[in-house]
């Protein structure tokens, strides 16, 4: 039975892992593994030096070499120490993603578009990267700057299983993690590989059955079937849709996790099932849990969060969903997207301060 094709996200990285990705993110296993075994102290440079190798094959020197800049600059703007400039920095780099004038030129680098959509997802979430370097640089004491060098940085941007598409983890989590040397136990690792492919090559073939017998994407392409449908149709094909978001994500967060397990490192924890999931609160805290890390550490909690005052935490969560939209692409329907998603908060946020007045609270 043919599949629906309306879902690029899946076909795109699906064929991608086929043809070349699985192989590289399996040779950075070997690589890891050997390390950990051989040369513990000497882990994060073999992986580095892996990562900026797979990078150059899979992205050709011209590639390699727009990502290697961007972190060059980040770097050298972050020695100034101003978290506004940084900021500054990352915004710049990143909307040079969306200048006419570059992306024709990167595409004439690549035969297909395949390979310069690649270019433009992982120079997207190596800009996030980047940023939680350069900030982490700006924030800790001269005497910790050894741990924040420009090696460290080629180390965790170059880092292989979240280099395309994530997920993400935070700079300083991730320097801590692999700086610790643990005792290393092959048949631990081996019974943490089996487990782990068995629960992936689960949630693929789920995925792979909704793909191919539910056609969601195909029916929410086309106008005429979502007007004839009732509203508990629609009711039901939004749900369904969600769902095998998740399920994807399960697939594209769970190899990388489980690789960052196989390094030692502690992944950000997978989706949470969204047919649990009752509020946009709870939805932004444990979806891509790596990224509402990211969002919390660098933009909410540095503009005052919960603990300004209300027109401040009004701000501090605008911004947030202002750069999310933004970072995704900064469309106009990412823009709705993003301002839907504040005002859930909002008023979910404000509801609840209600009901925790004391009065309130005797009534109910």
């Amino acid at each position: 039975m043919p599949q629906d094709p309306m879902d690029f996200e899946w076909s795109y990285w699906i064929e991608w892992g086929r043809e070349r990705i699985l192989w590289l993110l399996a040779g950075h296993l070997l690589v890891s593994q050997v390390s950990r075994l051989l040369v513990e102290k000497y882990k994060p440079w073999c992986l580095m030096v892996y990562g900026m190798t797979a990078c150059w094959l899979l992205l050709g020197v011209k590639g390699f070499a727009v990502i290697l800049l961007h972190a060059a600059i980040s770097f050298a703007v972050a020695q100034f120490q101003l978290s506004l400039l940084t900021w500054l920095c990352s915004l710049i780099l990143l909307s040079t993603l969306r200048i006419p004038a570059v992306e024709e030129t990167k595409r004439k680098w690549y035969d297909t578009e395949n390979e310069y959509y690649l270019l433009l997802f992982t120079v997207s979430v190596r800009c996030l990267f980047c940023t939680s370097f350069s900030l982490e640089y700006c924030w800790h004491a001269p005497t910790q700057k050894s741990s924040h060098s420009f090696p460290w940085m080629l180390a965790y941007v170059f880092y292989y299983p979240t280099f395309h598409n994530g997920p993400l983890v935070n700079f300083d989590e991730f320097s801590k993690q692999m700086r610790r040397q643990e005792a290393f136990s092959v048949k631990t690792n081996l019974s943490i590989l089996i487990v782990g492919i068995i629960r992936i090559f689960f949630w693929w073939c789920l995925a792979e059955l909704m793909i191919h017998l539910m056609y969601i994407h195909a029916l929410y392409s086309s106008a005429l079937p979502l007007e004839s449908a009732s509203y508990w149709a629609l009711g039901g094909l939004a749900l369904a849709q969600v769902l095998f978001f998740y399920v994807k994500y399960l697939v594209l967060y769970g190899v990388p996790a489980l690789l960052l397990r196989m390094d030692g490192l502690k992944p950000p924890a997978l989706p949470c099932c969204v047919s649990l999931m009752h509020s946009f609160t709870k939805m932004w805290r444990s979806f891509d849990v790596g990224l509402h890390c990211f969002l919390v550490r660098y933009i909410y909690v540095p503009m005052g969060g919960s603990q300004s005052s209300l027109l401040g935490a009004l701000l501090s969560t605008a911004l947030t969903f202002a750069f999310v939209s933004y970072w995704h692409g900064g469309q106009s329907y990412l823009w709705y997207w993003g301002a839907l998603n504040w005002l859930g908060v909002i008023v979910e946020n404000g509801t609840k301060r209600i009901l925790s007045i004391s009065p309130i609270q005797d009534l109910i």
